[in-house]
């Protein structure tokens, strides 16, 4: 009776090499234990720190060099990196100053630019519906732009976003500091009068200022409607022969990075979120 009983023990040992060489199980105190390591095809597990529960893990148990939290979101809030690009700021203000630079020289020098300028508004004053390119030239007055920049910084300061609002306020003050100077230095006859002092245009700059900046303050998402109202300002003005082309270019030139992203959105103690 003792041989049978320990047959099937022999039996159980011999068939021990046929199955998988079963994993060292680890004590609580147990100093001889290594991590499972990983068969051929099978993926690895989803956890930093323990196995099977949904987060990428390095073999070794040691957390990945970039963890999820610890990674940048993209300019619309997605996930991705957007390291800082040196010198890519400064690139819209780079073009605008160069190119403004380059349609006063045209203006004042009287050349090709200038003298094509010309041709195209004598060509272009007087087109158009008269009610509605006059309503077109006058989205650019003080008296319908400042009230609409007037009621986003209300709306802003109500926010708590007092930056972003003082530097809208030193925007518009720059509007007039800016173009007069440069009206009495380039002393430009408009095109429909013997009148000097038209280059740059104010009401392109005004409205400009006031319906970006507005935008900027209440939602970032009306900043198209920004700059159709301000495009549609430059036509009525051409239309409405108030203004040459290149005035209303080189004012647009001169305040294109006044009322920017950079300057008003990206401002220090911004508020996330809609604002």
């Amino acid at each position: 009776m003792e041989i049978r009983l320990s047959a099937p023990r022999f039996s159980a040992v011999r068939f021990l090499p046929m199955r998988e060489t079963p994993r060292p199980q680890g004590t609580a105190g147990g100093s001889g234990t290594e991590h499972p390591q990983p068969r051929p095809g099978r993926a690895l597990a989803h956890t930093a720190g323990a196995f099977g529960s949904g987060t990428p893990h390095r073999s070794d148990g040691r957390p990945p060099h970039t963890p999820r939290g610890a990674r940048h979101t993209g300019p619309a809030g997605r996930p991705g990196t957007t390291p800082p690009v040196p010198g890519r700021p400064a690139l819209l203000p780079l073009l605008s100053v160069l190119l403004f630079g380059i349609v006063t020289w045209q203006v004042v020098a009287h050349g090709p630019l200038a003298r094509l300028d010309e041709r195209a508004s004598r060509a272009l004053a007087g087109r158009g519906p008269a009610p509605l390119t006059e309503f077109l030239a006058d989205l650019g007055n003080t008296q319908v732009a400042l009230p609409v920049l007037a009621a986003a910084m209300a709306y802003a300061l109500w926010r708590g976003r007092r930056v972003q609002v003082l530097y809208a306020g030193l925007a518009m003050v720059l509007v007039p500091a800016l173009v007069v100077p440069m009206k009495l230095l380039v002393d430009r006859v408009g095109p429909l009068t013997t009148e000097t002092g038209y280059y740059p245009s104010g009401h392109t700059a005004t409205a400009l200022v006031a319906y970006c900046g507005a935008a900027l303050l209440v939602d970032r998402r009306l900043m198209p409607v920004a700059v159709l109202l301000t495009v549609a300002t430059g036509v009525g003005l051409v239309l409405r022969g108030y203004h040459w082309p290149l005035d209303v270019v080189g004012s647009a030139c001169l305040f294109a990075t006044i009322g920017t992203r950079r300057s008003l959105g990206t401002a220090p103690g911004r508020r996330t979120g809609r604002g």
